[in-house]
């Protein structure tokens, strides 16, 4: 059974060990250089940051969403627990608090852009670098409820 919670300080090695292992398994496009530097930026904040955690039976998290303003600036899920629903649930987690939620997703990443969409997300905008100026274009995804 998975549960939703918020992150405590004693998660934020299992966090890293999270998005380290999510980002090696579908960021593939990013340069060595670049998944170092992203890695020293994200070690820095990411143990601290106020995280939506799934965790299993055993209140082990498998995956992590960070929420600021209604914008999802983040979702990973252990490769491991890949397909089991876990992003889902987080996303509907963050829609329940924030119906007009966005994100933006690497261009490069398709998988993710599908998963999105199929969630119910839109594009609405295009970025031709990151965040960080760096050259991977970002897709811009807004929430629009269906019904």
């Amino acid at each position: 059974m998975i549960k939703i919670r918020l992150s405590r300080a004693d998660d934020g090695h299992r966090v890293i060990d999270i998005w380290r292992s999510a980002v090696d398994a579908t960021h593939d496009f990013l340069s060595s250089e670049d998944r170092l530097a992203i890695d020293d930026m994200v070690c820095g904040f990411l143990p601290q940051a106020p995280l939506w955690l799934a965790v299993d039976g055993n209140d082990s998290p498998l995956a992590f969403m960070l929420i600021d303003n209604g914008h999802m600036e983040a979702l990973f899920v252990d490769p491991a627990f890949h397909g089991k629903g876990l992003g889902a649930a987080l996303v509907r987690h963050g829609l329940a608090m924030h119906p007009k939620l966005t994100t933006d997703v690497n261009e490069q990443n398709g998988q993710a852009i599908g998963f999105y969409e199929s969630m119910g997300f839109l594009r609405v905008g295009r970025s031709p670098v990151d965040g960080q100026g760096r050259p991977y274009p970002l897709i811009h995804l807004e929430y629009r409820d269906r019904s």
